[in-house]
């Protein structure tokens, strides 16, 4: 009998659990999770968890999927205390959650959750979030001697709220920057566009802000070395109880020259904000500042719609490749569809082919004519310094001022200033 029963396998071990008030309230939750992990996962109350995340079986976890709506908002504090359990024992935390407020969400965050999804659940966001919390987290390199040498060459970029006045005296430009594909450079363009404009001019340059529209994966705090204030979900949360004073203490300033607005410290929904929100936003950067670039996400939200409409441009980031030819018709069409202002769509091309390739030159024309649009701007393919920049927290302008990227964006800042200024004189 004893042989026998070592010859029966052992059962899988749990490596992912949900956590739940009703897990039956979260139904699409039940099928992704067989879906993502099998036979491999278990599902526990909050009263059962604490007690299960202190056994040895809970070593085996890779994460814990902890799932809240509405109705947990009154009793956070047990769930609080699962999250704080999970993390202590290293378990990595997704959070799901339906019709949080955004102060509760944002209290579950800030305790240590590593992903957050909305439910109902979209098609493959659980999938991702696991594969996101797999990845393992980068180890901070030591800095070289070159780099050291190189940061004493960057400008007081000391981060501190603009200084000063807000009085209300301008009439900004809006230049939002929307990637139509992952990886097409969009934060790129934007973060170094701006620090062009901001610094085109030794005197009397242009006050210009950029503000990081993305709220969960937003990196223009990392491309700007800037730290992530909590201000910034403050302001967000309550934007009309907000002015022009508090927006900028929510700011924070790059090399005493660019404004920055980044996005907040914790993965936060695109929705929490409204379209209302969003337009007061605006309304305070335009009436202070001459430029207002925008770091938009990939996703199309409810307010996508009142950037769209305030913008002067809607800059778009493609690659040549059949995914943003795609992605061009897709967003043309929906715009379409609602009747909105398509036409101040600009399509930027990343990683456009030198001059002398002859074939890709023959591809880019091609994909511009099926698409019946114009490529006005083609950033060519700036190699690892971008990459370098980006990491480094440096504009390309600072730490690689010669690379052909720079130089094609510092000409459309130079024609952006020059449209601008001359559109000044003629209503003066």
């Amino acid at each position: 009998m004893n042989t026998a029963a070592n010859m029966l396998p052992d059962p899988a071990p749990i490596l992912a659990c949900t956590i739940s008030r009703d897990i039956q309230n979260f139904d699409l939750l039940i099928d992704d999770m067989e879906l993502e992990m099998g036979e491999s996962w278990g599902d526990l109350t909050f009263e059962d968890a604490q007690e299960f995340l202190t056994q040895p079986d809970a070593q085996s976890l890779e994460f814990v999927a902890i799932a809240v709506n509405s109705e947990d908002e009154s009793d956070l504090t047990r769930i609080t205390e699962v999250i704080k359990a999970a993390t202590l024992r290293q378990i990595k935390v997704i959070l799901i959650a339906d019709r949080i407020s955004p102060a509760g969400l944002h209290q579950l965050l800030r305790l240590g959750a590593d992903d957050f999804v909305p439910y109902p659940l979209p098609d493959g966001a659980l999938k991702e979030a696991i594969e996101r919390i797999r990845k393992p987290s980068a180890i901070p390199m030591p800095a070289t001697p070159a780099t050291v040498t190189h940061l004493h060459a960057v400008p007081d970029a000391a981060a501190h709220a603009p200084s000063f006045k807000a009085k209300g005296d301008r009439d900004g430009v809006v230049l939002p920057v929307h990637g139509l594909s992952g990886g097409s450079g969009a934060s790129t363009f934007a973060a170094n566009l701006a620090w062009e404009l901001a610094t085109i001019e030794k005197t009397n340059a242009p006050r210009v802000c950029l503000l990081d529209f993305d709220f969960q994966y937003g990196s223009v705090a990392t491309y700007l070395d800037l730290p992530r204030k909590e201000a910034v979900f403050e302001l967000l949360s309550d934007t009309a109880a907000a002015d022009s004073d508090a927006f900028l203490q929510a700011m924070l300033t790059y090399g005493d020259k660019l404004y920055v607005l980044t996005a907040p410290a914790d993965m936060l929904p695109l929705d929490i904000v409204t379209p209302e929100d969003i337009a007061r936003i605006i309304d305070m950067a335009q009436s202070n500042f001459d430029f207002v670039i925008i770091d938009m996400p990939k996703t199309i939200v409810a307010w996508t719609e009142t950037v769209l409409s305030r913008a002067h441009v809607y800059f778009a980031t493609m690659d040549l490749d059949l995914r943003s030819a795609q992605n061009v018709l897709r967003l043309v069409r929906a715009l379409k569809a609602e009747t909105l202002p398509h036409e101040k769509l600009r399509y930027i091309l990343n990683r456009a082919p030198k001059f002398t390739d002859l074939s890709a030159k023959s591809r880019v024309k091609r994909m511009s004519e099926s698409l019946d649009i114009r490529l006005e701007v083609q950033i060519p393919d700036g190699g690892a310094q971008v990459t370098q920049a980006n990491d480094h927290g440096h504009p390309l302008a600072i730490s690689a001022p010669k690379n052909p990227v720079r130089k094609e964006l510092q000409k459309l800042a130079r024609s952006l200033f020059d449209l601008n200024r001359a559109v000044e004189t003629g209503r003066s």
